[in-house]
């Protein structure tokens, strides 16, 4: 370790440290004499005091030693922390910038944070292939998945009813956007409305509008959202929240294709191809009392159920990836890789809220990665504070043959750092037929 200040009180800290944990540490006290030592000898780590202008100095920092001899990691420590100083070393891809005087458990978190790193070794996923419907992108070549595309396809040329199954974050909004954008009725409105966000009191008013002076503070007509769809497509998402009341008027909409405003008395003809979601198990809510059967059989003349992240397999692999650009792109970022640790936590993690939180996890990766790589340090800390393991074996999806030779493929790639020679003499089989899997995978 080379600690680079003209005082050398702001290291003594380190210093002990160091001669505690057998760690080696020399001073040098300018960039001049950094420079003279680093000639001689390779460094693992430079620790630089920030002095004068610190955003400026940390950026004269990134410069200099990225053009030092054996590539040493940056440290630096600052006199004074500002919001400027740790946005700048965002920008420059600096994990870490200490404050004086140096906390000792903050310099071993930041040392253990630099060796994790140093160990990650970058991976290839899979391209990813989107299904573009419209504006709608839907990825996945799982088995799951080709039976979803296969039902949409055949369902939404159709005037059906379509009810939507799956767990929360499965993308069930996604698919009703995309059968709305196969149908006949793609250049007319898709109108949607969670009834799970509503308050009860407000759902029936948004649901088919009111007339002025239905009820206290309706101080002029409203147009509810089935009148707005009209002609086009209406999405209710978590109709399993709605109350019986208002099941009997939607069943009631359906079936006469008119609604009536809250305090109206004429009937408004409606003309819209309804689409219905729900995380819920509806026979189970029917047999409870608490759903309305016939409402149940109109809903779902047809039925999709858009399975679970770790139903789909290797689908996660693709999703990563795709999110990866996507936030990228959207945020402007240089990401474009993930490390062979971080796609391990991945692949281990259960994946409760599915594919969204999957968005959600890689966007924030992509957000708080200091380069061009999302290492394991820029997922939830959580993961590696339980044990590195989420789930157990016996809470461990059941993979087809195909998609546990791909994963196994994977990670022997990421072992070899993508040699193909050595990763097949790991697996014992030859490098053409390795070569040839990966085409077929597309890993």
């Amino acid at each position: 370790m080379l600690v680079v200040g003209p005082n050398p009180e702001p290291f003594r800290e380190i210093r002990q440290w160091a001669e505690t944990s057998g760690a080696f540490v020399e001073r040098a006290p300018d960039m001049a004499g950094a420079s003279r030592c680093i000639a001689c000898a390779a460094w693992d780590l430079v620790v630089p005091l920030l002095d004068g202008s610190p955003e400026d100095a940390l950026q004269t920092w990134v410069d200099r030693v990225g053009a030092m001899r054996g590539g040493p990691r940056l440290l630096p420590i600052a006199k004074d922390g500002s919001l400027a100083l740790a946005m700048r070393a965002a920008e420059l891809g600096v994990p870490d910038v200490l404050s004086v005087p140096v906390d000792l458990p903050h310099l071993c978190v930041a040392l253990d944070r630099l060796r994790k790193a140093a160990d990650e070794r970058p991976i290839q996923l899979p391209v990813a292939r989107p299904v573009r419907i419209g504006s709608q992108a839907l990825v996945g070549q799982s088995q799951a998945m080709v039976k979803v595309y296969k039902t949409i396809a055949q369902a939404a040329p159709s005037t059906a009813t379509v009810l939507l199954v799956g767990e929360t974050g499965t993308g069930k909004e996604l698919a009703a956007r995309a059968i709305h954008q196969l149908s006949s009725r793609a250049d007319q409105p898709l109108v949607t409305v969670n009834c799970a966000a509503i308050p009860e009191n407000l759902l029936e008013s948004e649901l088919f509008g009111h007339e002025k002076g239905a009820f206290t503070g309706a101080v002029s007509r409203k147009v509810g959202r089935f009148e707005r769809a009209n002609g086009g497509t209406f999405f209710l998402d978590e109709i399993a929240d709605m109350s019986l009341s208002l099941q009997a008027k939607i069943l009631r909409a359906i079936q006469e294709r008119e609604i009536e405003r809250v305090g109206g008395r004429e009937s408004v003809p409606v003309d819209v191809r309804l689409i219905a979601a729900t995380n819920r198990d509806l026979r189970e809510a029917i047999a409870k009392g608490r759903f309305r059967e016939d409402l149940y059989y109109r809903l779902a003349v047809v039925t999709i159920r858009l399975p679970a992240l770790a139903e789909r397999g290797d689908d996660l692999l693709h999703l990563a990836r795709h999110f990866i650009e996507e936030a990228a792109r959207r945020h402007n970022r240089q990401v474009m890789a993930i490390s062979d640790r971080a796609l391990h936590l991945l692949c281990e993690h259960s994946w409760a809220g599915n594919v969204r939180e999957l968005q959600n996890v890689i966007e924030r990766a992509v957000l708080v990665a200091d380069g061009d790589l999302i290492r394991s340090e820029h997922l939830p800390e959580e993961w590696e504070r339980s044990g590195q393991r989420v789930v157990g074996p016996a809470d461990e999806p059941l993979w087809t043959l195909r998609e546990m030779e791909s994963r196994h493929i994977v990670r022997a790639l990421a072992h070899t750092r993508g040699e193909l020679l050595a990763a097949s003499r790991i697996l014992g089989i030859h490098r053409n037929t390795l070569a040839r899997k990966v085409r077929e995978y597309n890993l």
